[in-house]
């Protein structure tokens, strides 16, 4: 099986003069979830290249062995230090797509094209997408082929306003995940902050918090298996 991860390229928190980017257990955890069941796996971002890791992602308290292990996995590493570029994907030679979160994606992948088109192309191929954390919000703007929302009457989760207010960054990010999840008429349903919580409503999968990055990467593991 063969997995594409999409990155984002987008490092500034708003205009905080912050740092931003992608969550490294966000992409560390699913990254070998999904390489301990056999898959193939290539790592694509808007720009190509090396996408920016959040800084807050790598520092002790979010640490974990998943994290660890790929700042120590030399193959790992110099597969993220040279991304893909996300234009340049032809997605019949994948069979499922991962999205990690972290703040970036709300930025950039949320208005991207060929992020929204790859999401589209995906699901009406028969193809499984997982997002994680920030990145449910990616599916802000993809549509069903009539034109509604992907995500109208789907079950989905992603980062919930309480834990986006307790990082502070309710009035920095450009929207929240929950409250854009429910306007698109998504059935939004969320865990206990912070704990593992992964929905799946047929081909779309979405985590929670970065702590639900190994269980929908597990979910996105069963469902491929499931099509053999």
């Amino acid at each position: 099986m063969k997995v594409l991860i999409v990155l984002t390229s987008h490092d500034q928190l708003g205009d905080t003069g912050r740092k931003t980017g992608f969550w490294l257990e966000e992409l560390a955890a699913p990254y070998y979830r999904l390489q301990q069941a056999g898959a193939r796996i290539t790592l694509v971002s808007p720009q190509g290249g090396q996408p920016p890791l959040d800084p807050k992602s790598n520092e002790p308290d979010s640490q974990t062995d998943d994290t660890r292990r790929f700042e120590a996995d030399p193959q790992a590493m110099a597969a993220l230090a040279a991304t893909g570029r996300l234009a340049d994907v032809d997605l019949a030679g994948f069979d499922a797509v991962f999205y990690p979160g972290g703040h970036g994606p709300l930025w950039d992948l949320a208005e991207d094209p060929h992020s929204i088109a790859l999401i589209q192309n995906a699901i009406r191929g028969g193809k499984p997408v997982a997002l994680v954390c920030h990145a449910p919000g990616v599916l802000r703007h993809v549509v069903n082929e009539d034109g509604t929302p992907l995500v109208a009457g789907r079950q989905v989760t992603g980062f919930t306003n309480t834990e986006e207010e307790e990082v502070g960054l309710t009035d920095v990010v450009p929207f929240l995940v929950e409250d854009e999840l429910r306007a698109r008429g998504g059935v939004y349903s969320q865990g206990p902050d912070w704990g593992s919580y992964v929905l799946r409503d047929g081909l779309l999968i979405t985590g929670q918090n970065p702590g639900s990055s190994a269980e929908a990467a597990d979910v996105l593991v069963g469902v491929l298996n499931a099509e053999r």
